[in-house]
C-alpha cells in the first residue's frame, strides 16, 4: 500500500479529479465539504466546552489536500500515513500540521494524545483482516472524553460506486458501510456512535446543506461520517 500511494505522490488530486470528472464536481467542492462537517462535529460532540484547546490527529492523511481548509479548525494539527513521500509532499505544502510516517501497524503516538482522531477515506484502503485493529489505534490515541471519527464512501450510492471504479488506486478497495462502521467502533470499546450521510447535493450553499442536514439520516448522500466517543 506504501509503494502504491508513494507513486501518486505527485498527481494524486489529478487521479482523484479524473474519477469524478463525470459529476462535474471539482475536488475541492469534496474536501470543503469534510473540512465543514469536521468544524461542526468538534463543536456538536464538546470538544470545545470551556474554551478547551483541540488537537487533532489525520490517520491517512496522505498528501494532506484535506489540511489548507482545516486552517484554523483545531490548536493543533498533526498527520501520519503509511507513504513516506506522501508525507514529505503533504509537509512541504502544509508547514503549519506536524507530519510524521506511519511504518509499523501501530500509530506512532503516545496513549490519549489527541483530543479527535479521524480518517478520511482510508478505511477501504486496509485490509479487511486488519479493520478492528486499525479502530483500536485510534482509540489508543484519543484521550478519554473525546471522539473519533472515520470519513467513507456510501456503497449505497450507485454515483459513488462509479467514482471508486474509476479511480486508479480504489480498484481494489473493500467499502464498508455505515453500520460496519459503527460495529467496528462498538467492539473497540466506543460509545454513543452516531452516523450521518452527506454530499448529496452538489451544491454549497446554505439552502442545500441544509437539506443535507435534514436528510443526513437517510443513505443517500455520496460519503458518511461515522463518529464516536472514548
Amino acid at each position: 500500500m506504501a509503494e502504491l500511494f508513494d507513486s501518486y505522490k505527485s498527481n494524486y488530486g489529478e487521479a482523484v479529479a479524473g474519477s469524478i470528472r463525470f459529476s462535474g464536481l471539482k475536488h475541492d467542492f469534496f474536501l470543503i465539504a469534510k473540512a465543514d462537517l469536521m468544524r461542526r462535529l468538534v463543536v456538536e460532540r464538546g470538544l470545545r466546552q470551556g474554551g478547551a484547546k483541540v488537537r487533532a490527529l489525520d490517520v491517512g492523511c496522505g498528501v494532506g489536500s484535506l489540511h489548507p481548509y482545516l486552517e484554523g479548525a483545531f490548536e493543533n494539527l498533526d498527520g501520519c500515513d503509511v507513504s513516506e513521500e506522501s508525507i514529505l509532499r503533504a509537509g512541504q505544502d502544509n508547514p503549519h500540521v506536524n507530519y510524521r510516517a506511519c511504518t509499523t501497524p501501530s500509530l506512532p503516538y503516545e496513549d490519549d494524545a489527541f483530543d479527535l482522531a479521524f480518517a478520511s477515506c482510508v478505511v477501504h484502503h486496509v485490509p479487511t483482516a486488519s479493520w478492528l485493529d486499525f479502530f483500536r489505534e485510534m482509540r489508543r490515541v484519543v484521550r478519554p472524553g473525546g471522539i473519533a471519527c472515520i470519513i467513507e464512501h456510501n456503497p449505497y450510492n450507485p454515483l459513488t460506486r462509479l467514482a471508486v471504479f474509476r479511480c486508479p488506486f480504489d480498484r481494489d478497495a473493500v467499502l464498508l458501510n455505515a453500520a460496519k462502521a459503527a460495529s467496528l467502533f462498538r467492539q473497540t470499546g466506543f460509545s454513543d456512535i452516531r452516523s450521518e450521510y452527506f454530499l448529496l447535493l452538489p451544491s454549497a450553499r446554505p439552502f442545500a446543506r441544509k437539506i443535507e442536514r435534514l436528510l443526513a439520516p437517510l443513505p443517500l448522500g455520496a460519503q458518511y461520517a461515522c463518529s464516536a466517543h472514548v
